[in-house]
């Protein structure tokens, strides 16, 4: 491993097979409200042929990654904010072919997903969603992903967010 890379390259394939399952748990969401188009999707098969192949390629990683965050985008123009959320985890998937840290994105986005369908959901439930999703991963990069989500409800919603201190 580099001097400033945090995670080795077995790590980061982990990180992206999570960061697909994440995003692939919430596609239905995206594909329902927007079933013709097809860049969610795309930027999940791209992670996994990643993961598959090991062959990157920048500029069909970049691509495919900021069509998804276009589908969100669009979603949200049209206040649809659990699709937008979902296109956006697919996005992050792709996304850490190029960079381990994007993974987290994908089960931020994930996260607020689902949170979004659902709004009696508590924190519980959604840090029981967060904990299922890690039997992906091994034991010692689950470890660091569950301690760097913070998930709890404020006077008004539940609140989702990374804490990016202590070594993210």
């Amino acid at each position: 491993m580099g001097k400033y890379r945090k995670y080795d390259k077995e790590d980061q394939v982990a990180l992206a097979i999570w960061a697909a399952e994440c995003a692939e748990r919430v596609l239905p969401i995206f594909e329902r409200d927007f079933p013709d188009d097809p860049r969610p999707r795309r930027a999940i098969d791209g992670c996994r042929t990643w993961i598959q192949t090991r062959v990157f390629r920048m500029n069909e990683i970049r691509a495919t990654s900021l069509g998804a965050h276009a589908a969100a985008r669009a979603a949200h123009a049209q206040g649809r904010d659990a699709a937008c959320f979902a296109a956006r985890a697919a996005g992050h998937a792709i996304a850490t072919a190029h960079v381990a840290q994007h993974a987290f994105g994908a089960a931020l986005y994930a996260l607020k997903a689902t949170a979004a369908c659902a709004p009696n959901v508590t924190p519980e439930a959604l840090k029981e969603w967060l904990n299922d999703s890690t039997h992906l991963l091994p034991v010692h990069l689950s470890a660091v992903v569950t301690k760097h989500f913070v998930i709890e409800r404020n006077r008004r919603r539940i609140v989702i967010k990374l804490d990016k201190t202590n070594g993210f």
